[in-house]
């Protein structure tokens, strides 16, 4: 699948991702989806923010800051529910709280 492809899959993924933290009672305040590499390095750790292998980098992954009743919920087990049902999409469906990124959630190749 080309990266515009796989871009346009997570683009229609993202509205069900939203609506369901919403069902589960969680505001949103922003998110980061993209990170420009003319911005924050196109190599990685030492030279910009993120890995050069980011998805952010792709357009393929969003961090979500979820909020309850005003309450900013940073723990990723605050993102467990969330996190299972973004698997449960699909098997290219990544959930960062497998590898402790808990408000990660991207769409692999």
């Amino acid at each position: 699948m080309s990266l515009g492809k796989r871009q346009e899959e997570f683009s229609r993924l993202l509205p069900a991702l939203l609506n369901k933290a919403h069902e589960l009672g969680f505001e949103i305040r922003g998110g980061d989806w993209f990170r420009d590499p003319r911005v924050h390095g196109e190599y990685g750790e030492d030279q910009g923010y993120g890995s050069a292998t980011s998805n952010h980098k792709l357009k393929c992954a969003i961090d979500l800051n979820l909020f309850k009743e005003g309450e900013f919920k940073s723990l990723t087990e605050d993102h467990a529910e969330l996190g299972a049902w973004w698997e449960a999409q699909g098997a290219k469906c990544r959930w960062g709280g497998r590898y402790n990124d808990g408000n990660h959630y991207e769409l692999l190749e």
